[in-house]
């Protein structure tokens, strides 16, 4: 499983400095507080709480580690002016996130994968890359 969850993590830390790279591009550092979804802001402040009052050292300065895989495909569609134009195609998108969403669970949370959801998962990765290549 470890093979998956570095697959994963490269695959998710990507997607998150995807975002953060063409939203600051366009707005500036400061783009989450206007650029966000607010269920995204939501999850994050609830998420940067629930850190604060366990008394840990906080995970990063940058929201978008706070929000829920399936939030980063919020952010996406919320601010689709600007990825639509290296996204293949916005549904194809929802599509894809739900698949690595749901693949995600059991590799995050120390599971095993089955010999099928690990080509599901090769799938899914390769259907991102397609959408990486831009409309047609």
């Amino acid at each position: 499983m470890a093979e998956y969850y570095r697959l994963f993590y490269m695959l998710e830390n990507d997607i998150r400095r995807l975002i953060d790279d063409t939203l600051t591009e366009a707005h500036g550092v400061g783009w989450w507080a206007a650029h966000a979804p607010n269920s995204a802001k939501e999850e994050c402040r609830q998420n940067q709480q629930r850190e604060r009052e366990a008394g840990v050292t906080s995970r990063s300065d940058n929201e978008l580690d706070f929000i829920s895989f399936g939030q980063l495909g919020d952010v996406i569609r919320h601010n689709w002016v600007l990825f639509g134009g290296m996204l293949s195609n916005e549904k194809a998108l929802g599509r894809v996130m739900f698949a690595l969403n749901t693949l995600r669970g059991p590799i995050a949370h120390c599971g095993v994968l089955a010999e099928d959801e690990v080509d599901r998962l090769k799938l899914a990765v390769k259907d991102w890359f397609r959408l990486l290549e831009g409309p047609k």
